[in-house]
């Protein structure tokens, strides 16, 4: 199990830093900037990036206190593993297409394609809207074959980790609806296009997060 837990913490660091240099080598406001564009604060764009990059290390330095924790608690011997529902992998899967659809989203903004943009949008908040729902029937499903929240260590460690996520998931749709309202409201898509990479940076952040935590609820 600790192996486990390294080599999903190694993947997981990876990947961020995969994404953090993606995010960081892309800033074509710095390669094509002018007088004009210093003067309307286009170069400071980058700091919201940072920003971003700041949170999502304390939300990750958040989940790897919680898989500590997990991966020291499952040791006791009140510890009963949960079933795991195939509607699971389904979910992974809807979000793993989200992922898809914002980068798609992103493309579409480089090239300055509005149309693009509504229908990557669209598809990307449909899909993390049914992701959530998916993980809501979930805790259905358990909850009516009595794996109550309070029956065993292991089923309060399932809901937390699952509504944790879920939590941010749903912090992240508020920053979408945001960027998808100016966007219908006729907004120059130049403008949006730093709000798009941004939401296509944090769900490509929640896509590996979960997949850590599937991986680690599947391995028990």
């Amino acid at each position: 199990m600790t192996i486990t837990l390294l080599l999903l913490t190694g993947l997981m660091g990876a990947v961020l830093w995969w994404l953090f240099k993606q995010s960081i080598n892309v800033q074509p406001w710095l390669a094509q900037g002018s007088i004009r564009d210093v003067h309307e604060g286009v170069l400071s764009r980058p700091a919201a990036k940072t920003a971003l990059w700041i949170f999502l290390a304390v939300v990750t330095s958040l989940f790897a206190l919680f898989i500590s924790a997990y991966a020291m608690r499952m040791h006791l011997g009140d510890w009963k593993p949960l079933p795991e529902p195939m509607l699971l992998w389904w979910n992974t899967g809807l979000l793993a297409v989200t992922s898809v659809a914002m980068q798609w989203t992103v493309v579409a903004a480089r090239r300055v394609d509005a149309d693009g943009v509504r229908t990557g949008l669209a598809a990307g908040g449909a899909l993390t809207v049914a992701f959530l729902a998916g993980q809501f029937v979930v805790w259905g499903q358990l909850n009516d074959a009595g794996y109550f929240l309070t029956t065993n260590p292991a089923n309060g460690f399932f809901y937390l980790l699952t509504a944790v996520h879920g939590l941010h998931v749903v912090g992240g749709l508020v920053a979408w609806g945001r960027t998808a309202a100016k966007v219908w409201h006729g907004v120059d898509v130049a403008s949006v296009r730093l709000s798009v990479e941004l939401c296509a940076i944090y769900w490509h952040f929640l896509l590996v997060v979960w997949l850590v935590l599937f991986a680690l609820l599947l391995s028990t």
